[in-house]
């Protein structure tokens, strides 16, 4: 239902937006939606999150913008990931897109999400009108036996979230992210209870791929290496250079979870980037 799972603002908040679910190949996603007349914008959460983990974004947008918060598979309360049949992510949000009937959103993606949006945009240039990447894994494809490694341990994660209480993980967030807002930590801490244990993506082809045939102006946002973030200046260069749509921003002062980190810095270049 509408709010699960969070209280206090994010409660209030969540319980006025429409909440649901749409069809995709082999399953369902769900969604929250601020609605409203402004155009669609349609928001795909990084790994171990879920779709309310942009409440704080979303509410910033909803005067403006029709947001829409996908719950990836393998995390909210979308289907679960079925590893004997493979699932791509940038199809399930073109089928969830054409399933609520928006036309020409504007996409943004956060880590894992922003390379499925990246790849969405990609594989479907002529459906959107803009994208913003916030620090997507730009990574080399990695070995078999690396990969399965990595698997093993985001498995072993998922089950010690799994064995700690709400309480738990909230005071977890609080620890391992002191500079975050308050209101995050409650979908943060949900999200952690609900992801799969086969939710984290392997990727087959170079990142390169996904971003040739972006048709749209689109904003690669970085942070900073050294704070955890997974883009750097050679990398976002690198991007620009693939793709003259794609421009980038680094926001000092943020790693990885660039919104997070630096919320007011994060909505002024995405706000002028949409003017």
């Amino acid at each position: 239902m509408p709010g699960s799972g969070t209280t206090g603002a994010g409660r209030a908040l969540a319980a006025t937006w429409r909440a649901g679910t749409v069809p995709v190949a082999g399953g369902s996603l769900a969604y929250h939606q601020t609605g409203g007349r402004g155009p669609p914008m349609v928001l795909s959460h990084g790994l171990t999150d879920n779709g309310l983990c942009w409440s704080r974004f979303a509410a910033a947008m909803a005067p403006d913008f029709d947001v829409i918060m996908l719950d990836a598979r393998g995390h909210g309360n979308s289907s679960r990931i079925n590893d004997a049949d493979p699932h791509d992510p940038a199809l399930d949000i073109a089928d969830a897109i054409e399933a609520l009937g928006l036309v020409q959103p504007v996409v943004i993606g956060h880590s894992v999400g922003a390379r499925s949006t990246a790849a969405y945009a990609n594989a479907f240039p002529d459906r959107i009108s803009k994208v913003i990447l916030e620090d997507p894994p730009l990574l080399a494809v990695a070995e078999p036996s690396a990969a399965e490694a990595r698997l093993n341990r985001f498995r072993r994660q998922v089950d010690s979230f799994r064995e700690m209480t709400d309480a738990e993980l909230v005071a977890l967030g609080r620890a391992t992210s002191p500079t975050w807002h308050e209101d995050e930590f409650d979908a943060w801490a949900e999200a952690k209870r609900q992801v799969d244990p086969l939710a984290m993506p392997t990727y087959g082809q170079p990142w390169q791929d996904s971003l040739a045939k972006i048709a749209v102006p689109t904003l690669l946002i970085y942070g900073e290496p050294d704070r955890g973030g997974l883009v750097t200046p050679d990398l976002a260069a690198e991007a620009s250079a693939i793709n003259a749509n794609i421009r980038s921003a680094q926001i000092k002062g943020a790693g990885h979870n660039i919104r997070r980190e630096n919320f007011l810095a994060f909505l002024s270049v995405v706000r002028a980037f949409l003017a």
